[in-house]
């Protein structure tokens, strides 16, 4: 993959810890991102702030939220 992520975060008004970019190329955003935007799109995020489970739909106990 050959695309330049350099200027995502200033198009998008993103922190540095709030996403980087793995090995494959792919932009993954971190916990702090989540928790910052304040709700979970249940997409079955990497870093999911808020533990849901894309294989049964639900929410996993967090007592930290």
């Amino acid at each position: 993959m050959s695309e330049d992520f350099s200027s995502f975060s200033k198009r998008s008004n993103l922190d540095e810890e709030d996403y980087y970019i793995s090995t494959e190329g792919y932009i993954v955003f971190t916990e702090k991102y989540h928790l910052k935007r304040g709700y979970c799109c249940k997409s079955g995020c990497k870093h999911c702030a808020y533990g849901f489970d894309i294989k049964t739909g639900t929410f996993k106990e967090n007592k930290d939220l």
